[in-house]
């Protein structure tokens, strides 16, 4: 049964421009992964750098801050991914890049882990209910305490955050696994 948390927009391949980059989360460890990933995530920021020219120092200015707006958001989408993926699944991850008049959309999809699916569903719950600066300074102070150097957990609440995201997900079963979630991450920024 598919789920959907947030104001999820389904898209077709159709809907204008778009760009979409798949990935083997088994294919290397991790820690190699890691980048790759900041190449993939600032190569669809370069590609999308295109779309808004900087003629003028404004304009320019602009296309600055919407291409660190997309590296940032899209490696730490790919992150995730990788980082959650179901390995014994060995489902491809995608990550799509959509744009739109006036926002552009990410979309990373995804196996989860059917054992943790649960606390996924409640965390994603306490995202869309609570004040996410509220949330990012909770999460920073404990991180703080635990001597958590790596600032786990914030990576989507910057994206709420500093960019202005809107964050939604969509679950569904994976056709013939039964028991295997496919999650797919829609974070759309206004432009």
């Amino acid at each position: 049964m598919t789920q959907i948390f947030g104001h999820f927009i389904d898209r077709q391949d159709a809907d204008g421009e778009y760009l979409k980059l798949g990935f083997s989360p088994t294919s290397m460890p991790i820690q190699q992964r890691w980048r790759k990933n900041g190449l993939s995530a600032d190569f669809l920021a370069d590609y999308l750098s295109a779309f808004f020219p900087g003629e003028d120092t404004a304009s320019a200015e602009r296309q600055a801050e919407i291409k660190g707006a997309v590296s940032y958001i899209a490696n730490e989408l790919l992150e995730n991914a990788m980082k959650f993926s179901y390995a014994p699944a060995q489902h491809a991850i995608s990550l799509a890049m959509y744009l739109e008049p006036d926002a552009i959309s990410l979309y990373v999809t995804n196996s989860v882990d059917p054992q943790a699916l649960a606390a996924f569903q409640q965390a994603i719950q306490c995202l869309l209910t609570a004040n996410p600066h509220d949330l990012y300074l909770e999460r920073l102070l404990r991180n703080a305490e635990a001597g958590n150097g790596d600032a786990s957990g914030v990576g989507i609440l910057t994206m709420l955050n500093d960019y202005g995201a809107t964050i939604a997900w969509k679950f569904a079963p994976v056709a013939l696994e039964a028991e295997v979630m496919t999650v797919t991450t829609m974070v759309r920024v206004p432009v």
